[in-house]
């Protein structure tokens, strides 16, 4: 099975044939910096990684640009409020923006230019519309004329006739259509402008992408993605912007779901986000990776402390289960390592190959976790085969790579979680270890009651106990 993209230009999957063999070119739509990042952000540019990744596991040669918004009426407003300028306040945001994908392991494009560096490409496509009578300028902006261009609703399936039957009041009498929209507007007092044949202003947002992404990544490219929110109108606008000019654009639409809080979409408007930043004090940054992948793409998904709690604890018990394997792949060579695990490799990538689908193959990653554990579990020691033991982890760390999970340290990963919980138990590793020890001594002593009492006292405090053989393990509970 070829890998396959569901279209929202045809609405339906569609396998992937780029314009270039064994290339593939994808521009995402990048942040308005106005503010810091949130999940809903995270759930956009983690579905896109994951899409770099696997397109790179492939074998494609991928160039992926994502641009960043750094002017806006939000931009200059939040500034005004600050008292810096708008390119202070933006560089700011773009910085902090790069920290929380960093931090969530995004491998960063290949290209990420700023809005602001190329104003005078957005100036040549505004003219060229112009000319070619698909725009029209007034006394102070230049909009862009819809009836003009027939294919307009191609992406998101409206019709012009409904568009316009549904429109509100016109509240721009410089419009000759409420629908138009603006190529280039007039700057007010004190607002960052540009020169222009149309006076001094600045470029719409629309504008923005369509004529950077053609740019960058040619007059027609693969993939070109962002969230559901942006098919109406900003991806129908750039559509409307670059095939009068001439270009192909993109060739396969992808668009992500929403996250949800009480089943309403997270959004800054309604003040219903967790920022990244926020969330990353709680959870390691492979969590939150996890609850974005653990529904496909294009579904909505719930975001609830429970859930990620839930996640946050499957995980652990993954990177557990590799710790004990790799321990004992440690302690002897083994050359051999007989290739056991292709059933399930080739079960993830038919999953990916189908639409990005992460649930389905995050299915086939635990499977692969559960064989190790039984492996490892249900065999004396002495009888483990250790070229299945190192296959199985072969096998997760490949299909973990795609993904961005179980890539780190087991150590590192289980510690992280520790010094999070020790945060909320309020019990640093001494005072945890000397209860233990009381406790040890307590059963050696076969007072039971004060042994409970004290294994109580720690699950109180969220430290959970696993009593293996002679040896108390523990961990804190998350």
């Amino acid at each position: 099975m070829p890998f396959t993209i569901y279209n929202t230009a045809s609405q339906k999957k569609e396998p992937f044939i780029p314009l270039e063999p064994g290339k593939a070119k994808i521009y995402v739509c990048g942040p308005t910096v106005y503010d810091a990042a949130h999940i809903g952000h995270a759930r956009c540019y983690i579905v896109f990684d994951i899409l770099v990744r696997y397109l790179r596991y492939l074998g494609f040669e991928v160039l992926y640009a994502r641009q960043f918004t750094d002017l806006d009426d939000k931009i200059i407003q939040r500034a005004h409020e600050k008292g810096v300028d708008y390119s202070e306040l933006a560089g700011q945001y773009i910085d902090l923006f790069h920290q929380d994908m960093d931090a969530l392991g995004l491998v960063r494009p290949d290209i990420e230019p700023r809005a602001t560096e190329h104003i005078d490409l957005m100036i040549d496509d505004i003219q060229s519309l112009i000319d070619k009578g698909y725009a029209y300028s007034t006394d102070t902006d230049v909009f862009y004329d819809i009836s003009k261009f027939d294919g307009y609703g191609c992406l998101s399936g409206r019709e012009l006739d409904d568009l316009q039957a549904g429109s509100r009041v016109e509240v721009d009498p410089h419009k000759k259509n409420p629908l138009d929209f603006v190529l280039w507007k007039e700057s007010k007092p004190a607002e960052p402008s540009w020169d222009s044949p149309w006076g001094t202003g600045r470029p719409g947002w629309h504008i923005e992408c369509s004529a950077i992404s053609t740019h960058f990544l040619g007059p027609a490219f693969d993939i070109h993605g962002g969230g559901n929110d942006l098919i109406f109108p900003h991806h129908e606008n750039e559509i409307a912007q670059a095939k009068p000019l001439g270009r192909g654009f993109a060739q396969y639409w992808m668009h992500n779901g929403f996250v949800r809080v009480d089943h309403r979409k997270m959004s800054k408007s309604l003040k219903n986000f967790s920022t990244i930043k926020d969330v990353l004090t709680h959870f390691h940054p492979e969590v939150i990776r996890l609850f974005v992948i653990s529904r496909h793409y294009r579904s909505p998904i719930d975001f609830s402390d429970g859930l990620i709690n839930e996640i946050s604890r499957g995980l652990e018990r993954a990177y557990r289960t590799l710790k004990k394997a790799e321990e004992i792949l440690g302690q002897v060579e083994d050359p051999q390592t007989p290739l056991v695990a292709d059933s399930v490799l080739n079960a993830f990538k038919e999953a990916m190959d189908d639409d990005l689908n992460t649930a389905r193959a995050l299915g086939h990653v635990f499977e692969a976790v559960r064989e190790l554990n039984k492996i490892l579990d249900e065999t004396q020691p002495r009888d483990i085969d250790l070229g299945q033991v190192r296959a199985w982890v072969s096998a997760i760390r490949e299909m973990g790579r795609v993904l961005g999970i179980l890539t780190r340290d087991p150590d590192q990963f289980l510690e992280y979680g520790q010094s999070k919980g020790q945060a909320v138990s309020g019990l640093d590793r001494e005072e945890i270890e000397g209860l233990i020890a009381a406790r040890t001594q307590a059963r050696n002593d076969k007072d039971w009651a004060q042994a409970d009492s004290i294994r109580d006292r720690l699950k109180e405090s969220g430290v959970v106990l696993e009593d293996v053989g002679s040896e108390t393990r523990w961990r804190f509970e998350t």
